[in-house]
């Protein structure tokens, strides 16, 4: 490995310091670039995600893609990683440090967004990385776009009914552990 993805960590780190830094010194010029957006997308956040990605798409051999599927056992782990086990886990993790472990310094309304969002991160698979994962390992160009490509099929139609059942379980977990188990109680005052 070369000394950007050996101490790839230390650059990440870095960039998020510096980050946090220059956006408490100079919130005005952070402030106009997070206005920079179309339809609620950040153009600045769009053009970086395209030069991450860029080199990985050049280097595709389109004729290849086909022969992909005479290996399905990457992305059949993918795709049950992605979909069957970390939404769950981050649901799972999410009411375990805020509906117990940090409950004593969590109020219950910041407790479900919190949950909110760590559903929401469980359930969205981070395909853009993907491509950056994949070559910095040298991986299989060919392969990593069908499975960025499957995994984004997947995310257009799986992802709002996953996050639904999701919420809709914790907020059930929620109102049991809030009412102490008398969730027929709480359901009768929220209607009325």
């Amino acid at each position: 490995m070369g000394l950007f993805e050996r101490y790839l960590t230390v650059w990440v780190t870095l960039g998020i310091a510096a980050g946090v830094g220059l956006g408490l010194a100079l919130p005005s010029i952070f402030e106009a670039v997070a206005a920079l957006e179309i339809a609620h997308v950040n153009l600045v956040v769009a053009v970086f995600i395209w030069v991450m990605i860029y080199p990985m798409m050049i280097q595709i051999d389109w004729s290849a893609v086909k022969g992909v599927g005479r290996r399905p056992q990457g992305l059949v782990l993918t795709l049950v990683v992605n979909w069957l086990i970390k939404p769950f886990t981050m649901a799972a993790l999410g009411v375990l440090f805020f509906q117990y472990l940090f409950a004593p310094w969590v109020d219950p309304q910041s407790a479900k967004e919190y949950i909110a969002g760590m559903i929401l991160l469980g359930v969205a698979p981070c395909t853009a990385m993907v491509f950056v994962w994949s070559r910095l390992v040298k991986g299989d160009a060919n392969y990593t776009l069908v499975q960025v490509s499957v995994n984004d099929l997947i995310m257009v139609v799986a992802y709002a009914p996953i996050a639904a059942a999701y919420f809709g379980e914790c907020d059930r977990s929620f109102r049991r552990i809030v009412t102490g188990g008398q969730s027929d109680v709480l359901s009768a005052v929220s209607v009325t």
